[in-house]
């Protein structure tokens, strides 16, 4: 009896379900594979880190691009459009993380 090939396991140890927030992500490229880092810019603090780096096949990368396309089109027939920033200056989006406390 064959087994079925499309059938396989994925184990998600606790660590990494616990996730890791980002709110900026940094893709390049080479001819042979996609690069994304993740980074979490925090607002008062010049510097920032990449939390974690993704690297996909070309293949693998518009695989994620039509999952993250079906994704948000079933998110948004649920939730409403997502608001997006003009991106016809490249800009970033304010961030914002509400008023400033005073102590």
């Amino acid at each position: 009896m064959a087994e079925d090939q499309n059938n396989f396991n994925i184990e998600l140890d606790e660590v990494t379900a616990e996730g890791t927030y980002s709110n900026l992500a940094i893709i390049n490229h080479s001819n042979t594979e996609f690069v994304v880092d993740f980074v979490n810019i925090m607002p008062g603090v010049p510097k920032a880190r990449v939390k974690s780096r993704i690297i996909l096949t070309p293949q693998h990368a518009k695989r994620l691009l039509r999952a993250l396309e079906d994704n948000i089109s079933r998110f948004e027939e649920s939730n409403g459009a997502i608001k997006d920033y003009d991106s016809s200056n490249n800009a970033m989006p304010p961030i914002n993380f509400g008023p400033k406390g005073e102590a």
